[in-house]
């Protein structure tokens, strides 16, 4: 008779404690294949138990084909492959341990205080009370028609492009949105990047199968001939304020890349990366707005003006890549929840989006201000030359030293400062990329200058 004791189950219910009881001893032999089980009536009694916990037992072993019922004769063990008794389980993964640093300039934090919470907060309740069973339906794959259409009325109004809903794709972040590019222009396409360029972007492309190639930008970008020579059917570019060199590709020079594209059949991919942080002038207007042929995809999140956690970005596709998009990828649900596409929809159709980013363009103009006139009036000031084109929430900081990038790296995290290089950003080794920082100055705080201006000179002493 099966005996085991039912007092000491660590709160699992008693059905699951037998049967995970009697499934260890099938598993470790000490049950021999067709070995009959006691009957539920005797093993209940035997075990001070109702005869419902071991017929739940029976039953959910029986399910999973430890067991098998015989009509009229009972329960035997079935043929299953067994475990060595006693066999411990791998050990699980340790916690990756997340470094505290005293200075963060590689990392790019928004600043989540700006934030409007409070607004963000009444629109979810508002969308959760009045929406109902709108936010538990199925999605159309392109996205809420709401936040679609909000998304082409913002576009239209602050960045000149005239689209419709049906053009864009919402999807959860950037690398998202690569991986259904990859999946449209085809694993034949070679597909050119900038160099020096934001990593991940060829990192997710490659494996997804494309093949990627490099451009060196020239002072005005990607060079057309480049692609040309290079055989490329598609270029990810930002033209607009590239990362990390800041570069904005003039107009002779975009459309040059518009001609390229209209001759070859090629597909410009516009990643239109923190363009709406430009602090002096106006915005530089997107390459698809003069975009004549339909050849440009234009790409952005709102991961740097709302913050990275909410994972929603979209793809303007135009009219060719959208009809393809339709035939060949609709398959795909969309991948951002519903009731954060509602309280989006709701934040820029009410005009919370924008007084946000206009609050956030004030106090980013003044933080860099206030970065760049320590950094100026520091003792290290003398060896350090800026170039920033005053948009985006980085600039670049070459710095006068014998010492090598890894040197300067490895003596800033002793002092729990994290760096980041323009070295790191391309696959070419060429002077004019060494001791050049690429400085993010969205989470460094004014009240912390005194603090980071006073490390930064530890770490570039001689």
């Amino acid at each position: 008779m099966l005996t085991y004791s039912m007092e000491d189950r660590g709160g699992l219910p008693l059905y699951e404690y037998l049967y995970r009881r009697i499934r260890e001893d099938v598993l470790s032999g000490a049950l021999t294949v067709g070995e009959k089980l006691p009957s539920k009536r005797a093993l209940a009694e035997h075990l001070g138990v109702s005869v419902i916990t071991v017929e739940g037992a029976y039953a959910q072993l029986e399910a999973e084909g430890y067991v098998s019922a015989r009509p009229r004769s009972g329960f035997f063990v079935s043929q299953v492959e067994r475990g060595a008794p006693g066999t411990v389980p791998p050990p699980a993964l340790p916690p990756q341990p997340e470094r505290m640093w005293r200075l963060d300039l590689k990392t790019n934090r928004v600043d989540a205080a700006r934030f409007p919470l409070a607004a963000w907060a009444r629109l979810t309740r508002q969308t959760l009370s009045e929406e109902g069973a709108a936010i538990l339906s199925p999605l159309p794959h392109q996205g809420l028609p709401a936040l679609r259409r909000a998304i082409c009325a913002d576009l239209r109004d602050y960045r000149g492009l005239s689209v419709s809903p049906e053009q864009i794709v919402v999807g959860a972040g950037a690398e998202y949105l690569y991986l259904l590019l990859a999946q449209l222009l085809g694993r034949e396409t070679v597909l050119a990047v900038e160099d020096p360029g934001y990593p991940k972007i060829r990192q997710v492309y490659e494996k997804s199968g494309v093949r990627c190639v490099s451009i060196p930008l020239d002072g005005e970008g990607m060079d057309p001939a480049a692609l040309r020579a290079a055989g490329a059917g598609a270029a990810h570019l930002s033209p607009a304020h590239q990362y990390p060199t800041g570069l904005v590709t003039p107009i002779r020079r975009r459309q040059e890349l518009l001609r390229w594209a209209e001759e070859t059949g090629g597909v410009l991919i516009e990643d239109d990366y923190d363009s709406e942080l430009r602090f002096s002038g106006r915005p530089i207007p997107p390459l698809q707005s003069i975009d004549r042929a339909g050849c440009v995809v234009y790409l952005n999140t709102f991961s740097q003006t709302i913050a990275p956690s909410i994972r929603m970005g979209y793809l303007v596709l135009p009219p060719r890549l959208a009809e393809r998009y339709r035939r060949e990828l609709d398959f795909y649900a969309c991948t951002v929840p519903a009731t954060e596409q509602f309280v989006l929809a709701r934040f820029l159709e009410r005009g919370y989006y924008e007084q946000h980013l206009a609050r956030m363009r004030t106090e980013y103009r003044a933080r860099r201000a206030a970065v760049l006139d320590a950094f100026r009036r520091s003792a290290f000031a003398n060896r350090v030359r800026i170039s920033e084109q005053g948009a985006g929430l980085h600039f670049l900081m070459r710095l006068e030293t014998g010492r090598t990038d890894a040197q300067i790296a490895a003596r800033a995290a002793e002092l729990g400062v994290r760096l980041a290089f323009l070295s790191e950003y391309t696959r070419r080794r060429a002077p004019e990329f060494d001791h050049t920082l690429v400085v993010n100055y969205a989470g460094l705080e004014r009240e912390r200058l005194g603090e980071a201006a006073a490390l930064l000179e530890e770490i570039f002493a001689e």
